[in-house]
This record gives C-alpha cells, sequence and structure tokens, in this order.
C-alpha cells in the first residue's frame, strides 16, 4: 500500500513541478499525509515541502501562500498524531532556519509548541529558541548551505571508510578497529563543531511577558526529566534578561537547586546570571545571592566550589549592583588573601567589578588609586538610567574651533618654511629634543580640564563634528587610559598602560562561572612543541658519545637494542654456557699477568 501511496505521490511532484496543479492543494494534502507510518515517504514529503516552498518564496514572498499554509500547520500541531506535529514542526523551523519565514507569525506559531504534552514537540520547539539544531534535522537539511556542504564532507569520509573495509577479510579485529575510527571521527566532528548563538527569534514574541509567565507555570507543574526542566529554565533565563521582564516568582524557584551537590549546578548558576538586569528588585536577588554565599563560598567547601560561586556572584552583580550589600561584600572581598590561586583571582576579580560600579561599598583600601573614571563615576539608584548628553570621552577629540586655529598654524608654518629655506641653506641643522613635559601634554590634551569643562567640551565635539572610525578608536583607548592610569600627582603616579579594549558580547559564557583552573592544560601537540623548542641547540649535552658523521652505520651491539626481544632470546641463552672468543682472550690475559706478578 505504501509503495503504491509513495508513487502517487511522486506523480504529483511532477505535475506540480510543471505547474500543472497549484501549491496550497498539493503542500496540504502532503501535510496531512505526514500521518502515515512510513519513514521513507515521510522523509520524501519533508524534502519536497521544504524546497517547493523555497522555490514559490524565491524571488518575492508570496504572502497569501505563506499565510494560508501557516494557518495550516497551526492546526497541524495540534493534531493528534504525534509523528505528523512533529513533521509539521520541523519543517517550520527548518524555513525559518533558512530565512524563507523568518517573520513573527511563524516564530510565535512555534512559540505554542513550547506548552505541548507531548516531550519531543516540546523539546524540538525549546531547542528551536535556544539556538540549539537538531542534529538528525541538519543532516536532512539541503547541501545548498555551508554547513549542509561541511557535513556532506565529514560524510563522505565515514563513508570512504566504509568501503575500504568491505573489501577487506572480515575480522573481528578490523570489525573493531572499524568501529572504533567511526567514533572517533563523530568525536572529532562534535568537538570541532562551532557554537552558533542566534536569538533573533526571541525578540519576534508578541507578548514575552505573558509567555515567560505561562512557561514558568508549566515549569513548576512538569514531571518531565530533568534535562528538558533545564532547558525550559534556561529560555526562560534568556527572556527575563534579554526583555528585561518582571519574573520574581522565578528566582525562588531556582535558588533551591543551587547546592554544590546538584547535577548542571554551573548551568543553573548561569542561568541566574543570564536573569539578572538592573529593573530587578535587589531585595529579590539579595536572597539569591546570600544563598549562593552560605552554600558555596565557605571554607568547608573546596576551592573549585569556592570559585564557581564568587564567579557567579560577580556575574549577577555585573547586571544588578545594587543586588549585594555592603557588608556581604566586603565578607567576600576578604578571600582576596586565600591559599587557592583560583579562590583568589575570583574575590579579586569581585574587586575590580566594584570599583568600576561603586567603590564606596568597599573598605578604602580596596577602592585602588582614583583616576578619571572614578572623578566621573555617577552611583546609580534603583530605577536610575545613565542617560549621556554627549559621546564619552569626546573631550580627549579637537573641538571645531581647535581644528579651524590648527589649520591656519599649519598654513602659516609652510609659509615661514618655504621663505627660510634660501637663508637657512648654509647654515647647520638644528635638531628639536622635545622636554618630558611637552609629550605629556601632546598626550592628553584633556589631562588638565576639570570635570565640568571636559563635559562641556565632549558635548561641542559630539554635537558639532562627525566622528569617524579613527575618531571612535582614539575615544575607546582614551576611556581605557582613565582605568589604568592614577590621577594623583607626584610619586604614586602610575606610568599609562595601553589596554586593548574588547566589546562584550550579549550571550553569557559558562567559561566566565566555571574559571577555576590554576593554567589552561596543554593538549599533547603543543606539550611535544615545547619540549621539542627546548631542545634545539643541545645536542652536544646528550648522552653517550656522538658520531661525527650523523648517516654513519651503527654497531651490532647498537642494533640489537632496537629489536625484538625474541630475535635475540636465542643468542642470551647461549651466552650463559658458552664464553665468546673476546672473554676468553680477556680471561687469558688475566692469568698471564696474575702469574707474572707471583713469578
Amino acid at each position: 500500500m505504501f509503495f503504491f501511496l509513495q508513487t502517487f505521490c511522486k506523480a504529483l511532484i511532477l505535475l506540480r513541478n510543471k505547474s500543472l496543479i497549484p501549491a496550497t492543494g498539493v503542500l496540504e494534502l502532503f501535510f496531512e499525509l505526514f500521518r502515515c507510518q512510513d519513514k521513507l515517504l515521510r522523509k520524501t514529503l519533508y524534502s519536497y515541502i521544504v524546497s517547493d516552498i523555497k522555490n514559490v518564496n524565491f524571488k518575492h514572498k508570496n504572502a497569501k501562500l505563506n499565510t494560508t499554509l501557516q494557518n495550516f500547520m497551526y492546526t497541524m500541531l495540534k493534531d493528534n498524531n504525534v509523528i505528523a506535529a512533529k513533521m509539521s514542526l520541523s519543517v517550520m523551523i527548518e524555513l525559518y532556519r533558512r530565512n524563507i519565514w523568518n517573520d513573527t507569525k511563524t516564530v510565535n506559531v512555534i512559540a505554542t509548541a513550547c506548552f505541548s504534552k507531548v516531550t519531543k514537540i516540546l523539546v524540538t520547539a525549546l531547542k528551536f529558541f535556544l539556538g540549539r539544531e537538531d542534529g538528525e534535522k541538519a543532516a536532512e537539511s539541503d547541501s545548498e548551505d555551508e554547513d549542509d556542504k561541511k557535513k556532506d564532507k565529514a560524510r563522505k569520509t565515514s563513508k570512504e571508510l566504509i568501503l575500504g573495509n568491505r573489501v577487506a577479510k572480515k575480522t573481528k579485529k578490523r570489525q573493531k578497529k572499524l568501529e572504533r575510527a567511526l567514533q572517533a571521527m563523530k568525536k572529532f566532528k562534535k568537538k570541532h563543531k562551532s557554537e552558533s548563538f542566534n536569538f533573533s527569534a526571541l525578540h519576534l514574541l508578541h507578548d514575552p511577558q505573558d509567555f515567560s509567565e505561562k512557561l514558568l507555570k508549566q515549569l513548576e507543574a512538569t514531571n518531565e526529566r530533568f534535562e528538558v526542566k533545564l532547558m525550559m529554565i534556561d529560555l526562560i533565563s534568556r527572556l527575563v534578561g534579554i526583555h528585561g521582564l518582571f519574573l520574581l516568582n522565578f528566582y525562588p524557584f531556582i535558588q533551591r537547586f543551587l547546592q554544590p551537590h546538584q547535577r548542571e549546578v554551573t548551568h543553573l548558576l548561569l542561568y541566574v546570571a543570564q536573569a539578572s538586569h538592573d529593573l530587578v528588585p535587589p531585595d529579590v536577588l539579595e536572597t539569591t545571592i546570600k544563598t549562593i554565599a552560605n552554600n558555596f563560598i565557605t571554607d568547608r567547601n573546596s576551592g573549585e566550589v569556592m570559585a564557581v560561586g564568587l564567579n557567579a556572584v560577580r556575574e549577577i552583580c555585573a547586571r544588578c549592583p545594587l543586588a549585594l550589600s555592603e557588608d556581604l561584600l566586603r565578607d567576600l572581598v576578604q578571600y582576596k588573601t586565600h591559599k587557592d590561586k583560583a579562590v583568589m583571582m575570583a574575590a579579586r576579580a569581585l574587586i575590580a567589578l566594584y570599583r568600576r560600579v561603586n567603590p564606596e561599598l568597599l573598605h578604602k583600601r580596596d577602592r585602588g588609586k582614583p583616576n578619571e573614571s572614578t572623578e566621573e563615576l555617577k552611583v546609580l539608584h534603583y530605577g536610575d538610567r545613565n542617560t549621556q548628553q554627549a559621546v564619552p570621552g569626546a573631550e580627549v577629540l579637537a573641538s571645531e574651533v581647535e581644528l579651524g586655529e590648527e589649520q591656519t598654524n599649519e598654513v602659516e608654518t609652510k609659509e615661514w618654511e618655504s621663505c627660510s629655506e634660501d637663508e637657512d641653506d648654509d647654515e647647520d641643522d638644528w635638531i628639536d629634543v622635545p622636554h618630558s613635559s611637552d609629550e605629556e601634554e601632546t598626550e592628553d590634551p584633556a589631562a588638565s580640564l576639570t570635570v565640568e569643562e571636559r563635559r562641556k567640551k565632549a558635548e561641542d565635539v559630539s554635537t558639532n563634528r562627525i566622528l569617524t572610525q579613527e575618531d571612535f578608536r582614539q575615544i575607546q583607548h582614551h576611556q581605557a587610559r582613565k582605568t589604568t592610569e592614577s590621577s594623583s600627582k607626584g610619586k604614586g603616579k602610575r606610568k599609562h598602560v595601553e589596554v586593548d579594549v574588547d566589546d562584550d558580547s550579549e550571550q553569557l559564557l559558562l567559561s566566565k562561572i566555571e574559571n577555576v583552573h590554576k593554567k589552561r592544560a596543554h593538549d599533547k601537540e603543543s606539550r611535544l612543541a615545547t619540549v621539542m623548542a627546548g631542545r634545539v641547540g643541545r645536542e652536544k649535552f646528550s648522552h653517550g658519545p656522538q658520531k661525527m658523521n650523523p648517516n654513519a652505520s651503527t654497531t651490532n651491539r647498537e642494533k640489537a637494542r632496537g629489536k625484538n626481544f625474541m630475535m635475540v632470546k636465542h643468542k642470551l641463552g647461549r651466552k650463559k654456557g658458552k664464553r665468546s672468543f673476546r672473554d676468553k682472550q680477556m680471561a687469558l690475559t688475566k692469568a698471564l699477568l696474575r702469574r707474572q706478578k707471583k713469578n
């Protein structure tokens, strides 16, 4: 029966390719045929639906067809047949991934699948919003995309291994060797796969507040396995962090999982930090931080656990600085002299954070030397916004008036040089030696200005000049210099340090919380390269006499060292009962010398 059905579908595909029948009726029929129990038929229909919708929307969007199919798919997601609903959801996700259906309606239809009672549909929808691609789906996708080309190339390599083993003799050893090679290749592809973070779908939700509240309610009542709950917590935390939502019940819920022995506890700490923003009431997050401090940052735990707790507190406070009270901050800062290096570095990173955000909460000895950034720092209270009237750091650039004066001065100096060229031909050239005071003045022209004067000059430059990329680069280095150059005069003045400023990414990485390693472990290749680099130039210190000619042959004794033991075993047994000619000669010499001494 399935064979005739597949033949009938192929005939419909041929008619549709020649535009003899409309796309709506054929595609709706193919969606209903997902209920069939033939896996090959479902796979054929899936690939054709994706390619046909792609071809229809190739030149311009066919809004009428897209709306009709999206409404039909919305009903298919509620179908009693789990396979049909899962395949319909996979089609929508694949079309969104290929930028064919990347509108809000598609995203919100997929969002309804997050409340499905079927685990497979729920997990597929959660993976879509979390930016994790399904491995099976990626293998079925078209080979036109770059990711698919890479996977096809890797698949060909594994096929070559299988073909090479098919010709050889069938033995258990060869079969195990093939399985190990395929498993190693699979691990290599998984290890070297680049993570892609695409959260554009999270920004297209109609009502993220209502969506996150419903998802949290479902999370509290669900009986799914822990991995599914973890994905739901991850999605809720990203929605709260990206949209700045108020979901105050989420923090007490996740608080009960924050224990060192909890499975995937570092991921849970990451989700707490993701769900933190400056509009969350500080007393809500303060309770969570106290829980982390009581469970992780205690001397009864190991150094790694304490470092993870301190890193998690730092990431939460970087997004909501008011969540940490002054007393608790000063207690945590005391770990800056801890014997464990990971704990010490985590505590010092917390000090560095509050030096930039609110140094008044630290002890006076921990605030560091005052600099330009601390003078311009404005401590924000709950609900305040740091609105800027100008580009921060624009005072380092020359204003429009100063640029006009520089241009006139350059013209005058050029005229003076051209007039004085004839007079100075016979005289010796003078060398101008700049003084250190002149260098300091040319280095930072805004250093002598007060805070109010800097603010006014920055506003003047921002409103009257069009800034170039070079100007922004100069401003960026000036802002970095503020934090490294002390504003105090005299002996304690720090020298200017060049700092490369990196842009902070929106995605919070797990490595920032798990950064507890004292020294990064080298892999085998890097260790071997280090060893070989240390051996260069030390050939004369090698063991034993060295050959003058490296291409000269070796002795039989040296060759015997590299031989297998079974090759020289018989010779060793023969030597036990029989002496060699050389041994007899040495024994005779010793006997003759002994006899001569007696006489």
